[in-house]
């Protein structure tokens, strides 16, 4: 198994968006309309996603925001897959000591690769210097695939539920591991 991950750059954002859209491509089918797959990840959509990560790599709301790519190897400029995470959003966790999760997504051609175990690694090794106890993550209540990947990992649903508004309501999971410094 090779791969390589490291810190995105800001030239990294269409690779990013890429891949991206080609996860939700898969990921999304048969559990999200086909209308909002297909808006999500048009050619226009993926140019405004590019133009998102610039900006979110280029000036983070803050030094605990992070963007990781998984690469081939180092010095490799095709990014095969990407992890966002900083401090939790949700009204009920602390973004002084809880984590999250944003994206994780690795281009379904290199699944099997381990990219998506690097890059979860390597997010909880900067929230483990960054000071946060617990990590946090939403999964599409349907994505089996992606549940069971952070429960072999080691995350566990916490119990809280809800539902993303993608035109038709889309169930939605909260998961949670407890991180070691």
């Amino acid at each position: 198994m090779s791969g390589f991950v490291r810190e995105a750059r800001a030239s990294d954002a269409e690779g990013l968006a890429r891949v991206q859209a080609a996860s939700w491509l898969e990921t999304f089918a048969g559990l999200v309309p086909d209308a909002v797959i297909g808006e999500l990840t048009s050619e226009s959509a993926v140019d405004q996603w590019a133009a998102r990560w610039r900006d979110a790599i280029g000036a983070p709301p803050t030094s605990r925001h992070r963007v990781h790519v998984a690469v081939e190897q180092a010095g490799a400029s095709e990014i095969l897959g990407f992890a966002a995470a900083g401090p939790a959003t949700d009204e009920d966790l602390w973004p002084g000591a809880d984590g999250e999760l944003y994206e994780l997504h690795v281009t379904p051609a290199v699944a099997a690769g381990g990219h998506d175990q690097r890059l979860l690694h390597a997010v909880a090794d900067t929230f483990a210097e960054d000071g946060f106890s617990t990590a946090y993550t939403w999964a599409l209540a349907g994505d089996s695939a992606r549940i069971g990947f952070l429960e072999a990992a080691g995350w566990a649903p916490d119990g809280s539920r809800s539902n993303l508004d993608m035109g038709v309501k889309v169930a939605v999971v909260r998961l949670h591991t407890r991180l070691g410094r």
